[in-house]
């Protein structure tokens, strides 16, 4: 990273660029793609076509080039400046870009390192704010050591103080240590040990080895110089071969094999994500570090907590594990913009994590149930979808036709959808329940409530029935606390009590 002269109290701190070595890391993430496009070549030539050797090391040292020239001028345009009350944050050399951050945005600050990052103590700093913008302020790469002292900094200014912790001061005199929560105890609430790590990995059962081997049929399609005719002529030899041999056993076997990659690939990708998960608490917010090769560590300050969120599997919900999630107003590490504060807990576990998040236990007594017709919602389009697949594979393979039995389990779903699916007004919170399978319970304090919509579809227009959208600041993604198919009379009742616990009787 380069360095600066101290400033004096009234000079401004001058704009630091990142680390240098952001260069090289940012060069070898590129390679990939560079290989992949000499691939053809580097096939062609080991085939023995008129590809001279030196074209080939011409063309590589050329690609090679324009990465490193590429990531250089990307890090020599780039430069973040902490200025009293805001983050200013300049990049871009033909289109110059100057992004200031006010320090009352900043809602937190996250450090994530990747494989090679660890090796070099680097570290990437994602600026949280309740913008949508993923990159809206991200540093990569900075010193291990910037990282923290950064993150101290933010805090500082977003608190309206100058500095803060041992020695970490706006003006950059001097560098905050890696731990900057020292002066606050810190206790471990929750620890993902190795075998339950294991354990929870056999329940994310997944196929993506299946798509990844067909990604590469595909790209070798053009590579290997096959055409359509090649693949349709190597397609049906393979058929006639697999007719010739199938039986009950080779369909067996490769189910069994498919079951066990599938939940070796679950595995891995749970082992990657999720080692080391360890979550400790201190006054006002957690703190949660995991992976494997990137390593994460991210804070989220209670004030941040819009909702909470508890989840069950299809099947480690029965054996009596839940992953508890919180909804902030930063930015996350998941799609969905949720913190997972307890990945594979216990009931029993969760209860003490919900109370440090200042949310209310989770209250089944008091749930209302939804319209009976909220079971229609499930035997529409996905229903018919179904079929549809199933039929197309019963023209090119008969037995398969057998695969129609398995609709009885979504049809099931579809019957038992409003007995699961309740709600409830609590003293301090809205609280909705949803899923047969797999379910999930919301817990949503009034005061967090940004908006309450009305949303009717065209069938329960016919049938009268509306969805109760509840919306928090942050909020995202597919799965939100919403009350689905009420009658109308039962949602304009619970839209006018939800509307005067969240606004209070004083309000203006």
């Amino acid at each position: 990273m380069s360095t600066a002269v101290p400033p004096t109290d009234d000079a401004p701190v001058p704009p630091r660029r990142l680390d240098p070595r952001t260069v090289l890391i940012r060069s070898l993430k590129g390679s990939p793609s560079a290989i992949v496009g000499l691939l053809p070549l580097v096939l062609a030539w080991s085939q023995g076509r008129s590809v001279p050797l030196g074209l080939l090391a011409m063309v590589f040292v050329l690609v090679a080039t324009i990465a490193v020239l590429s990531s250089w001028l990307a890090w020599h345009f780039f430069t973040y400046q902490i200025l009293p009350g805001q983050l200013v944050i300049e990049r871009g050399l033909i289109r110059r870009t100057r992004r200031s951050i006010p320090a009352e945005r900043i809602q937190d600050v996250s450090i994530t390192q990747g494989p090679l990052s660890r090796v070099l103590g680097l570290a990437q700093v994602r600026i949280e704010t309740g913008g949508g913008e993923a990159d809206e302020g991200l540093l990569d790469s900075v010193s291990l050591a910037e990282a923290h002292r950064l993150r101290a900094v933010l805090r500082s200014i977003r608190a309206g103080g100058n500095q803060v912790g041992d020695g970490a001061t706006i003006d950059g005199h001097r560098s905050g240590q890696p731990g900057d929560l020292a002066d606050e105890a810190e206790t471990t609430v929750f620890r993902l040990g190795f075998g339950r790590l294991l354990f929870s990995g056999l329940f994310k059962f997944s196929l993506v080895w299946i798509v990844a081997i067909f990604g590469l049929l595909q790209y070798f399609d053009q590579a290997l110089g096959y055409d359509r005719e090649q693949w349709l002529d190597l397609y049906g030899a393979a058929e006639r071969e697999v007719q010739s041999r199938l039986n009950a056993p080779v369909l067996f076997g490769a189910a069994g094999a498919a079951l066990v990659l599938g939940l070796l690939a679950g595995v891995v990708r749970t082992v990657l994500r999720n080692f080391g998960f360890t979550l400790s608490h201190t006054g006002a917010r957690f703190r949660y570090r995991r992976g494997l090769l990137t390593r994460t560590e991210v804070v989220v300050a209670q004030r941040q907590i819009q909702l909470g969120l508890v989840e069950r599997g299809a099947l480690s919900g029965r054996l009596g594990w839940r992953a508890f999630k919180v909804q902030t107003l930063g930015g996350s590490d998941e799609a969905s913009g949720r913190q997972e504060l307890a990945p594979f807990a216990r009931p029993a576990e969760i209860a003490p994590l919900v109370d440090l998040a200042g949310l209310p236990p989770f209250e089944r007594s008091g749930l209302q149930p939804v319209s009976a017709s909220h079971r229609l919602g499930g035997l529409g389009a996905p229903l018919i979808l179904a079929v549809g697949i199933v039929g197309l594979a019963a023209t090119v393979f008969l037995p398969a036709a057998l695969l129609l039995l398995t609709l009885i389990v979504p049809l099931a779903v579809a019957v038992l959808r409003p007995r699961f699916h309740r709600y409830h007004l609590a003293e301090t919170s809205i609280q909705v329940t949803r899923g047969v399978l797999t379910g999930r319970d919301w817990t949503v304090p009034y005061g967090n409530v940004q908006a309450i919509t009305i949303r009717r579809g065209p069938i329960q227009r016919l049938l009268g029935l509306v969805t109760v959208r509840i919306d928090t600041a942050g909020g995202g993604g597919l799965h939100s606390p919403h009350v689905q198919d009420l009658d109308e009379a039962a949602a304009a009742s619970l839209v006018r009590e939800l509307t005067d616990r969240v606004t209070p009787a004083d309000s203006p």
